[in-house]
């Protein structure tokens, strides 16, 4: 009952929210796409590849948004993003874990952290702890997201470049990846 039926996004009436909950926004809906990025289900190329492109079009836009908080082009991309985010199209074929969203709400409810900024800690520390879980997929984001050159020798550094560098994205835009930040 929550889920409009309909709705006009209109980037204008973005121009004046703070920088702090624009980042916050990006670090949720990164976070949304990241949920079903990393499944376990196989054979799920296209969507992955539709999960890509909505996280390079995040890492492009967010820096202009916050350059410029009345860009509306940017806006525009931002908000076509976090649609495409939030409206479980990119769910298709795929299961999602969301624990991951699960334990940043309670971290929230305790320290009463807004959302984004508490998921831009929770991610990294996550992949981190899971990533021999699926390697492959963590180089693969890496490498498609992030433009980590690929080390077939050693993918656990490409994979850790990659979380690296989201979370130097994470810091670019204002956020911390500790909790003590």
């Amino acid at each position: 009952l929550i889920y409009p039926r309909f709705s006009i996004l209109n980037p204008e009436l973005a121009f004046s929210l703070p920088k702090f909950q624009v980042a916050c926004g990006v670090a949720d809906i990164m976070a949304h796409l990241l949920e079903r990025y990393f499944t376990d289900v196989s054979h799920v190329a296209f969507t992955d590849r539709l999960i890509e492109a909505t996280m390079k079009t995040l890492i492009s836009q967010a820096p202009l948004v916050m350059a410029n908080a009345q860009d509306y082009d940017a806006w525009s991309e931002l908000m076509w993003a976090g649609t495409i985010a939030h409206n479980n199209l990119l769910d298709t074929g795929r299961e999602a874990d969301w624990g991951s969203h699960m334990i940043e709400h309670e971290i929230s409810g305790i320290y009463d952290i807004a959302h984004g900024a508490g998921l831009a800690v929770v991610f990294p520390a996550w992949m981190k702890y899971v990533l021999q879980h699926d390697l492959n997929r963590f180089v693969q984001w890496a490498v498609r997201v992030w433009n980590v050159e690929l080390d077939v020798f050693n993918p656990e550094a490409v994979a850790r470049a990659g979380i690296e560098r989201m979370e130097a994205f994470f810091h670019s835009l204002g956020l911390g990846t500790r909790l003590v930040d």
